[in-house]
């Protein structure tokens, strides 16, 4: 079962006079994302290194900034795939401490502290959601703007046109058919329901 957080967290190590800062956030797009480990960076400036990572469905990118190659960002990356997390950014910034740790140290210390962030970060389930559009006749509007909130489906505002108007509808992936059904029994097959693409 894949999760994501429920909001920002932090989790600090100290490992032979370097401190390590690891910023955990949910995010819900790449932009979010690089946004995310962007404000982090401006938040520490005096850091050494904000080594990063972040995997938001199928895309994942991660950076050692600095660090030797492959001791950083691939382990915070690591983590977060051994958690089953997913649409999430871990950014951890290092403040050196002049004790060099080596590649081994290196890779103990940036996954440690992320997996220390991610282990006490509140998470919630990550619940596959698609968007339902179909046109309904004037005469069953009302009918169906009643039912929608029994149905328990996120419903944006109805568009109107000269034959009715056209719904807009967020839910549960795994609800599709039920909803899909409830909504031509409605209807009496009148409606042409139809999946947008997020």
């Amino acid at each position: 079962m894949t999760q994501t957080l429920t909001g920002p967290f932090t989790a600090e190590l100290d490992i032979k006079k370097s401190r390590f800062l690891a910023s955990a956030m949910p995010v819900g797009s790449v932009a979010e994302a690089e946004d995310f480990i962007a404000r982090v960076a401006l938040a520490g400036p005096d850091a050494t290194h904000h080594c990063w990572a972040w995997q938001v469905g199928p895309h994942c990118r991660c950076h050692d900034d600095g660090e030797p190659s492959g001791t950083a960002g691939r382990p915070i990356l690591q983590v977060i795939t051994a958690q089953k997390l997913d649409r999430v950014a871990v950014v951890v910034s290092r403040w050196y401490g002049g004790i060099k740790l080596g590649a081994g140290g290196l890779v103990r210390a940036y996954a440690g502290t992320a997996a220390e962030c991610l282990r006490g970060a509140p998470k919630e389930e990550l619940v596959e959601r698609v968007k339902l559009t179909f046109h309904c006749p004037f005469s069953l509007v009302g009918l169906m703007q009643g039912r929608l909130p029994e149905w328990k489906v996120e419903a944006e505002q109805p568009f109107f046109d000269a034959d009715g108007a056209q719904f807009v509808l967020a839910l549960a992936a795994e609800r599709q058919d039920e909803i899909s059904a409830r909504i031509m029994d409605l209807t009496h097959g009148q409606a042409h329901i139809h999946v947008l693409d997020s």
